[in-house]
C-alpha cells in the first residue's frame, strides 16, 4: 500500500490523497485549492494521475477544500462512487452546485466588468457539472465497515467539526491508515465531540491550529459588545462566514443574546442560499449534534433568510441598524463581497470575522490591518472596525487534537502531518514527538510513501 500526497500538503487547503493498493486506487478528499490565487491556479492544472483510474473517492466531510474538486474530477473522466456519511452527501447537495454556480456568477461579473487577464473567463466547473457529479454519491453510516474497491475497506469515525464530518480509517492487505479529516473541538457550541479513534498502523492528521492554541475568549460577551457599540453607532454588524457549521453558530448566539435581552431586537439577515439550506439541513439533522429541534426551530423563525439576488441588492441599500451573515468567511468571494464594497468605507459599521484567515485572502489582510482591500478590480477604504474572534473555530487546535489522539490510545507506526501552513505542521511534528515519541513526517506535495 502507498500513499501519495496530491493536495493539502504545506498548505490548509485542497486535501487530496490518493491510497494504491495492488493497482486499486483510492482517493481520500477531493477538494479545491482556495486562498491566494497561486494556490487556485492549481485547481487548473492537469490532474497527477488520469481520473479514469481512480476507483473510488472518500470523503471526510463537505468543506469545499475537501469536496469541491469532484464536479472537475468527474469532468476529466472519473466515473466511480463517492463515499461519504449521509451528513456529507446532504450538505454536498448544497455546496457543490452553489460552488459551481458561483464560479459561473464570478465569471460573468469579470466577463461583464472586464477585470479577468482570459478572455473569455471560465468556471472550472458548472453548476450543471456539480448536479450531474453528485449521482456518483454513495451515502453510509457511521462505525459500518464497507468495500470502497477490491479487498479496500472504509469506515467512518464522528470528528465534530461540521454535521456528516468523518476521519476515515482505509484497510488494505492487512494494513489500516486513519485520516483524521478536519478535527472539531470537545466543547463545540454545536457539534458534539469527536470520538477516539480504533487501532491504526498509519496516521494522517491535519495541524490548522498547529502552531497556536484558541484563545478564550466568550463568544457570547464578545458580540454583545460588538453588537450593541455598533448599534449605539447606528451601524450595520456584518459577519463573513462560512456557510456551513459557522453560520449556524453565529446564529445560534444572536439568538440566545435576544433571548436574554442582552443586545437590541434587531434585524438579522443570513444573506447566503448555501448557509440558508445549510441551516435547514443542520435543521433536519438536529440528532447528530448538540441544538435540539426546538432550538433550531427559533433560529429559522428569529431569522430573515435573504434567497434571491434581487432581495440580496435592497439589503445592500440598507441604513439602518442591523445584523448580516453572509458567505464566505475569508471573504474571498460570493455575497459577502458586495456588503463589504458599501459598507467598509463607513466607520459606523462593524466587520466581524470569525475563526482562521487563511494567509493570502481578503479576511486576512483586514484581520491585520490592511487600509484598503481590492473587491471586484477595485480598491475599497477600510474606515469601518474589523473584529477577529478566534475561540469559535471548529478545528481543534494543536492541545485539543493531542488529547484527542491521547484519549484514543493509538500506537501507528508512522504519522504524516498535513493540511496546515508550513510552521503550523512543523509545530504539530515536534508535539506529536515529544508527547508519543511518534514517527511522524511533514510531506511536501506530490510526496510517495510506501506503507
Amino acid at each position: 500500500m502507498k500513499i501519495k500526497f496530491l493536495g493539502g500538503a504545506g498548505t490548509v487547503t485542497g486535501s487530496k490523497y490518493l491510497i494504491t493498493h495492488n493497482n486499486q486506487r483510492i482517493l481520500v478528499d477531493c477538494g479545491l485549492y482556495q486562498g491566494v490565487k497561486k494556490l487556485r491556479l492549481r485547481n487548473w492544472k492537469p490532474f497527477p494521475v488520469d481520473p479514469k483510474t481512480i476507483n473510488a473517492v472518500v470523503l471526510t466531510h463537505a468543506h469545499i477544500d475537501h469536496s469541491g474538486y469532484v464536479p472537475a474530477l468527474r469532468k476529466k473522466g472519473f466515473k466511480g462512487p463517492v463515499y461519504c456519511t449521509q451528513g456529507t452527501y446532504d450538505l454536498c447537495k448544497i455546496l457543490l452546485p452553489d460552488s459551481g454556480f458561483l464560479q459561473e456568477e464570478d465569471a460573468r461579473y469579470a466577463n461583464k466588468k472586464k477585470f479577468s487577464r482570459h478572455n473569455p473567463a471560465m468556471p472550472l466547473y458548472t453548476e450543471k457539472d456539480a448536479i450531474e457529479s453528485l449521482k456518483l454519491f454513495k451515502p453510509v453510516h457511521y462505525h459500518k465497515t464497507i468495500e470502497v474497491a477490491h479487498h479496500i475497506q472504509a469506515t467512518f469515525t464522528p470528528v465534530g467539526h461540521i454535521l456528516g464530518s468523518s476521519a476515515v480509517q482505509i484497510t488494505a492487505g492487512g494494513k489500516t491508515i486513519t485520516f483524521s479529516g478536519d478535527v472539531g473541538r470537545s466543547e463545540d457550541l454545536v457539534m458534539r465531540s469527536p470520538e477516539p479513534l480504533q487501532s491504526t498502523d498509519y496516521l494522517v492528521v491535519e495541524s490548522t491550529y498547529g502552531n497556536r492554541t484558541h484563545d478564550e475568549t466568550d463568544p457570547f460577551e464578545f458580540f454583545k459588545e460588538v453588537i450593541n457599540k455598533t448599534m449605539e453607532r447606528g451601524g450595520i454588524v456584518l459577519f463573513p462566514s462560512f456557510a456551513v457549521g459557522r453560520a449556524q453558530t453565529i446564529l445560534y448566539i444572536i439568538q440566545l443574546l435576544k433571548e436574554r435581552n442582552e443586545i437590541p431586537d434587531v434585524p438579522v439577515f443570513l444573506n447566503s442560499p448555501m448557509a440558508i439550506s445549510a441551516t435547514e439541513t443542520y435543521c433536519r439533522h438536529h440528532k447528530e449534534h448538540r441544538l435540539t429541534k426546538e432550538e433550531c426551530s427559533k433560529i429559522d423563525k428569529g431569522t430573515h433568510f435573504v434567497r434571491t439576488p434581487e432581495e440580496s441588492i435592497e439589503l445592500n441599500k440598507r441604513k439602518y441598524p442591523s445584523i448580516i451573515i453572509s458567505a464566505s468567511g475569508m471573504a474571498s468571494g460570493g455575497r459577502v463581497l458586495h456588503h463589504l464594497k458599501t459598507l467598509l468605507p463607513n466607520h459606523r459599521n462593524s466587520v466581524v470575522f470569525v475563526g482562521f484567515q487563511a494567509p493570502g485572502t481578503r479576511g486576512d489582510a483586514m484581520v491585520n490591518g490592511a487600509q484598503q482591500v481590492k473587491i471586484h478590480g477595485a480598491y475599497h477604504p477600510v474606515r469601518a472596525e474589523v473584529c477577529n474572534l478566534d475561540s469559535l473555530s471548529a478545528h481543534g487546535d494543536y492541545n485539543e487534537i493531542i488529547g484527542w489522539l491521547d484519549q484514543s490510545e493509538i500506537a501507528p507506526k508512522r504519522v504524516f502531518v498535513t493540511h496546515g501552513e508550513p510552521a503550523a505542521s512543523d509545530n504539530m511534528r515536534l508535539k506529536l514527538e515529544e508527547k508519543f515519541g511518534w514517527t511522524v513526517d511533514v510531506p511536501d506535495p506530490s510526496d510517495e510513501f510506501e506503507l
